[in-house]
């Protein structure tokens, strides 16, 4: 046995194929600027959460695939990297889905090390650590990261076995009691199933695979929280979930001292907020300027906006 076979030996790190091509249709028209993957978050954009979120495991690279208003992920890394960790972007003429997308960057994923597939519109911090390690610890081809909450538990998987045995009802085996997060780690394996260049879900891949060679697995992993944010109600509740009632004010913003930022308020870079505006569970992205006397309450105002006036649950 070599010690790059010893079981004492430190696995590879994993890389991370982030989905970052959607069109963000039920987000619009905030996606009409930006894929969603780019929507500010807390003053910077919502993809860069799931890239610390992957940090956190050991991931050592990012393959994150493009499709809608491609040259805004180079202006949002213009280095190529984030946190000193490489980026590799690759351009999705058509889209491809979750299936073919995976099978257009094969070429940039590790050959022989599991990699980790992460829905780049997800908001979440629960332990993808025992996904990682039930992986690497098991014969499975895929390792589905779930949820035992939610509302779309469409799921079903065998907690004795550790197999997923069921997805959306369409084998009648089990009763679908989990939520898929949209996070699973993947041996190379897999990707002899993919089809190069075939526009293709991965659902039905999985399925068949659970049909054939019961090579699915799951892990629950029900700490912390998980969110969609695909429409504008679960962003502004997800700024209120993470920031609380403390507002979040950039660093480069200036708030005129008799204005007033209430509630889970974002204020994004450079931003402008005039005497006696008022600034309620708003989201404001880079360089918005609020007139003096404005108020916004449950607002989304997009970057290099000039707002006046009162204004309430609009995006602007």
């Amino acid at each position: 046995m070599s010690d790059s076979d010893s079981p004492s030996s430190t696995p590879p790190a994993p890389k991370a194929f982030v989905l970052g091509a959607g069109l963000g249709t039920r987000l619009r028209p905030l996606t009409n600027d930006l894929p969603k993957p780019l929507v500010p978050f807390v003053g910077r954009p919502l993809i860069t959460w799931a890239f610390d979120h992957l940090l956190g495991i050991g991931v050592d690279r990012f393959v994150v695939n493009t499709h809608h208003i491609p040259g805004a992920y180079d202006d949002a890394f213009p280095t190529g990297s984030y946190r000193d960790c490489p980026i590799d972007f690759r351009f999705e003429p058509i889209l491809l889905e979750t299936a073919g997308g995976i099978a257009n960057v094969r070429d940039l994923l590790d050959g022989n090390a599991p990699f980790v597939v992460y829905n780049g519109d997800i908001l979440t911090d629960i332990s993808l650590q025992p996904a990682l390690d039930h992986h690497r610890a098991s014969d499975d081809m895929v390792t589905l990261v779930l949820r035992s909450t939610g509302a779309n538990r469409n799921v079903s998987f065998d907690a004795a076995t550790g197999q997923v045995t069921d997805m959306r009802e369409t084998l009648g085996r089990g009763k679908p009691e989990h939520q898929f997060t949209g996070i699973y780690i993947v041996d190379p394996a897999f990707l002899a199933h993919l089809e190069p260049g075939k526009k293709e879900s991965v659902v039905p891949i999985f399925l068949k695979l659970i049909e054939t060679e019961n090579t699915i697995g799951g892990v629950v992993s029900d700490d912390g929280y998980w969110l969609d944010l695909g429409e504008r109600e679960s962003y502004l509740d997800a700024h209120a979930l993470v920031l609380g009632d403390k507002p979040f004010v950039h660093e480069t913003a200036t708030v005129h001292p008799n204005a007033q930022i209430l509630g889970a308020s974002s204020i994004g870079p450079n931003c402008q907020i005039g005497e006696g505006a008022v600034v309620e569970a708003s989201v404001l992205w880079d360089r918005v300027s609020v007139t003096p006397g404005t108020t916004l309450s449950r607002c989304i105002v997009r970057s290099d906006r000039e707002v006046t006036g009162q204004h309430s649950a609009e995006d602007l």
